[in-house]
């Protein structure tokens, strides 16, 4: 295997050194050091490869929106070496068979390490657990569990799910909505969906659940995950719940930083998403709460969907966004240009702790000698003008096309091996 040396890069954004590394491991950081092959990175910081607790891949069963592969590709483009596919898909993966053949497949693409996300329940039904042991158990090694899409609304449910995962130290990761104060719910809930006439989507629907769930993962002493907060509300609940000592983690999106229900001023479809966007306060408070740790991690929730199921009215239109490919930059634009977070902070949401909340081993790993090889480059100089057809994912529904966003990923490597090179896909790497 050839053997590479990146110099001069930035790591974390704090020293600038040589990163060496050979046969999938980093075997020296220092200065002066040779290799086969020298990566020029003045300018360039460099993290750990970075992780997504939340990806849609769509296959197996809507392979036109996207697949294994070619959401692989758009994560290795994106700087990630490690993807957690959800459980939406058709059929559903809610047995040890479906998750083991999503994880080959990702194994065999070779573009980063595609971790299943089993169901909690049989065909996200919300009515009889699926086999979480089994899936355990699996080649897959699955410990994340989530009907994301749907909520786990039944308490009783919830809680046997959260006592079962209990066994193999797993988590559940709660899609947080009420269904019965969403029927119908096109936008977030205030004066504007008002105005354009969209039912509302209360924030109130995602906080009930929030709260119901911090309780019941309390009195049964277990791990639970809280999906794509959205609200102000939320981030109160989960400081609050923290502070109390309750195991609980939360991730926020890219575009629940960024963007705000204003948007949807436009009716344009591309804005339309599952948590909706909200107000500029919850923007300003879920960027408060990632700053100061409240939530853990930021998390893709990567939704692709094909041209028809967004080019139509509001109403008929698919929830949902692409946002593998674009995710650092926006948390560039929303965190680190402002001052909120570091770059060793951002590995920290965007890498170290997804892979612990995960349980993955050999990803979100430091960058030190002996460690895995796993590295994205980031110029955070450079600026781009987003192209919704420059993308390796099938679909286009990205809603950053025509914006200009700072940063841009230059290379990633999996495992010691480049998966991206110059912001080009390099040929995939097996497992």
């Amino acid at each position: 295997m050839t053997s590479y040396v990146i110099r001069g890069a930035s790591i974390l954004g704090e020293n600038v050194s040589d990163i060496a590394f050979e046969d999938g491991v980093i075997t020296a950081i220092g200065a002066g050091l040779t290799a086969d092959e020298t990566i020029e990175a003045s300018g360039l910081v460099a993290l750990p490869g970075l992780v997504d607790l939340h990806t849609h891949v769509r296959e197996p069963g809507r392979e036109d929106a996207e697949t294994v592969l070619t959401g692989s590709q758009a994560a290795a483009r994106g700087g990630f070496t490690c993807v957690h596919a959800m459980a939406n898909t058709d059929p559903v993966a809610d047995t040890a068979g479906v998750v083991e053949q999503v994880w080959r497949l990702g194994r065999e693409g070779g573009y980063c390490d595609v971790q299943p996300v089993g169901a909690v329940t049989i065909g996200l039904g919300g009515e009889r657990l699926a086999e979480l042991g089994a899936m355990a158990d699996s080649a897959a090694g699955v410990r994340v569990f989530s009907d994301d899409g749907r909520c786990v609304s039944d308490a009783v449910i919830m809680r046997r799910a959260l006592e079962y995962v209990k066994a193999f130290d797993g988590v559940i990761a709660q899609h947080a909505q009420e269904p019965r104060l969403t029927e119908g719910a096109q936008m977030n809930e205030g004066q504007l969906s008002g105005e354009l006439g969209l039912t509302g989507w209360p924030a109130v629907a995602e906080e009930a659940i929030i709260a119901r769930d911090v309780l019941l993962a309390e009195h049964v002493g277990s791990r639970l995950h809280v999906c794509h907060l959205s609200t102000r509300g939320s981030v109160e609940i989960i400081r609050w719940a923290k502070g109390r000592g309750i195991d609980v983690t939360a991730e926020v999106t890219p575009h629940h930083l960024l963007l705000s229900d204003d948007l949807v001023r436009s009716y344009d479809p591309i804005y339309k998403v599952n948590p909706p966007l909200r107000s500029s306060d919850d923007v300003a408070a879920v960027r408060e709460g990632l700053a100061d740790g409240t939530i853990d991690i930021v998390a893709t929730d990567h939704a692709p969907h094909p041209m028809e199921d967004k080019e139509c009215e509001w109403s008929a239109a698919a929830f949902g966004m692409l946002g593998l490919e674009t995710a650092l930059s926006v948390v560039q634009q929303a965190m680190v240009d402002t001052g909120l977070m570091t770059w060793a902070q951002v590995a920290e949401a965007m890498s170290t702790r997804p892979a612990d909340i995960g349980r993955v081993r050999n990803q979100g790993r430091p960058l030190a000698v002996g460690e895995p090889a796993n590295i994205v480059l980031i110029d955070p100089a450079a600026t781009r003008l987003i192209d919704a057809r420059d993308t390796a994912s099938l679909s286009r529904n990205n809603p950053y096309a025509g914006l200009t966003l700072p940063g841009e990923v230059v290379a990633t490597f999996l495992r010691g091996r480049p998966t991206v090179r110059d912001r080009a896909l390099v040929e995939g790497v097996t497992a």
